[in-house]
């Protein structure tokens, strides 16, 4: 086929990306956004095809085999994993991105390198500085990845993890991974410096994340997912694909994009988040002292007489909410109170969950109206005339301490506005804090009322208990 004709199959490909990705920046057009990002990825892979010519038997076995394992692979992750897997599956994915770049990146380096190749492309700056750059940026993002995994995932602590010096350690395996990176351009025929590179970068991408805390998770992903973009955008100057160029350079620069927005809900700079340590779980040894005899318990019979007086009532989900599998129990809740013409709304906050979009994911799954899901700028000056907030399963995310208390990890975060409201209803299985591991002391507040239980099954018995009202 000619070129200019993949060319332009290349540039359906990529505006299909972009009108994906526009897409996806709203709950009730992301599924349709979906589809056209993965039709512009068939159609790039296509252009592969064509771009490369002739394929013998072997190759169509090789590409068919991996196209099935793959696919056999997604469908299995996409059937299977539940929601409250998705911030890690999302981790895991931009780590898959990365060993992808970094694996193509050295692929190319070493055809060229085999006895009877044309070297001449070795003399081309573009090729030897994106090699270079594949491998530093797409180890990074491997091993940051896996690292942040572990930690979504329980399999690592959570905690922040500092040590004497650690800043002074990461500068200098930066440092080395440009200068190695150096010696790969200027001797590109020594192989042995690009996986030098993919080594030391590889060290310097765990000691990024692992300093991070739980609660800065929604920005490391994000970031991360810039990171997997620029990954491509360079394998795509190794390979000299322009698909792979746009493709790569959109992730990029909407993960970053995300992230300053992530940044700026939680009042952080990037590299306060990057390098401050901040979101460690810190010791709540003093917490029973702050609550011990100060909270008020209450029960669902309690609760439904509540929201039976109710004209406006607003629910706030947080990660506890997607922990208990609750979305579909408050859709419940929320369908027998608009029964009663009880105005209902969701209160959602920036970083709620684990990654960006979370509990909006989760709501739009139990078919909850898109219209009623309301953000956090636009919803916190009318919370003192809401009667009744229910929060379930959120934390830090409506924490006053943010605003009262100078010294504390969640300092300055903008937070929603619950205490407004006339009274206050937290679903909660315990008092233990949130991912930044400092007590809440809106769970005294005198307008509040604790309903120790499980997300789902509280939800659920308020359900009863309305019914019977």
């Amino acid at each position: 086929m000619e070129k200019a004709y993949i060319n332009l199959i290349y540039l359906v490909s990529s505006i299909l990306f972009i009108i994906g990705l526009k897409l996806l920046s709203h709950p009730k057009t992301a599924v349709r956004g979906n589809f056209t990002g993965a039709f512009g990825m068939f159609l790039a892979i296509v252009g592969v095809f064509f771009e490369y010519g002739t394929i013998n038997q072997s190759d169509i076995i090789i590409i068919g085999s991996a196209l099935l394992v793959g696919t056999a692979i997604g469908t299995f992750i996409a059937l299977k994993v539940e929601m409250t897997g998705m911030p890690q599956l999302v981790a895991l994915l931009n780590g898959l991105g990365g060993l992808a770049s970094f694996l193509v990146g050295g692929n190319s380096l070493m055809e060229i390198l085999q006895p009877g190749h044309d070297t001449k492309q070795l003399a081309d700056l573009q090729f030897t500085i994106s090699t270079a750059a594949t491998g530093i940026i797409g180890a990074v993002t491997l091993t940051g990845s896996l690292i942040a995994f572990g930690k979504l995932q329980g399999l690592i602590s959570e905690k922040a993890v500092r040590y004497f010096g650690d800043q002074i350690v990461k500068v200098l395996f930066l440092i080395g991974a440009l200068y190695l990176g150096y010696l790969n351009v200027t001797e590109p025929t020594k192989i042995e410096w690009y996986w030098y590179i993919v080594l030391v970068a590889s060290i310097l991408g765990v000691l990024l994340v692992i300093p991070i805390g739980g609660a800065d998770m929604p920005v490391v992903i994000a970031l991360l997912n810039s990171y997997s973009g620029l990954a491509a955008s360079a394998t795509g100057f190794v390979l000299g694909n322009n698909v792979l160029i746009i493709s790569g350079s959109l992730v990029g620069a909407s993960g970053i994009l995300l992230t300053q927005i992530m940044c700026k809900a939680m009042n952080r700079s990037l590299p306060n988040v990057l390098f401050g340590g901040i979101g460690a779980a810190t010791s709540s040894a003093d917490s029973g002292d702050i609550y011990t005899g100060k909270t008020k318990a209450t029960s669902a019979e309690e609760v439904a007489m509540l929201l039976d007086m109710a004209q406006r009532v607003v629910i706030v989900p947080g990660y506890g909410m997607a922990v208990a599998q609750a979305q579909h129990a408050v859709r419940e809740l929320y369908n027998q109170l608009t029964d009663k013409n009880i105005e209902v709304e969701f209160a959602i906050h920036p970083v709620a969950g684990r990654m960006p979009g979370h509990m909006n994911v989760l709501l739009a799954e139990a078919d909850i109206p898109y219209d009623k899901m309301k953000e956090m700028d636009e919803i916190n000056p009318t919370f003192n005339t809401v009667d009744v907030v229910i929060i379930n399963g959120a934390n830090d995310v409506v924490n006053p301490l943010a605003k009262t208390d100078p010294g504390s990890p969640i300092a300055g975060m903008p937070i929603l506005d619950v205490d407004k409201a006339k009274t206050i209803i937290v679903i909660k299985r315990s008092l233990s804090p949130g991912f930044a591991g400092v007590p809440n002391p809106l769970f005294i507040q005198e307008n509040c009322l604790m309903y120790f239980q499980d997300g789902k099954k509280a939800t659920q018995e308020i359900v009863t208990a309305l019914k019977d009202t």
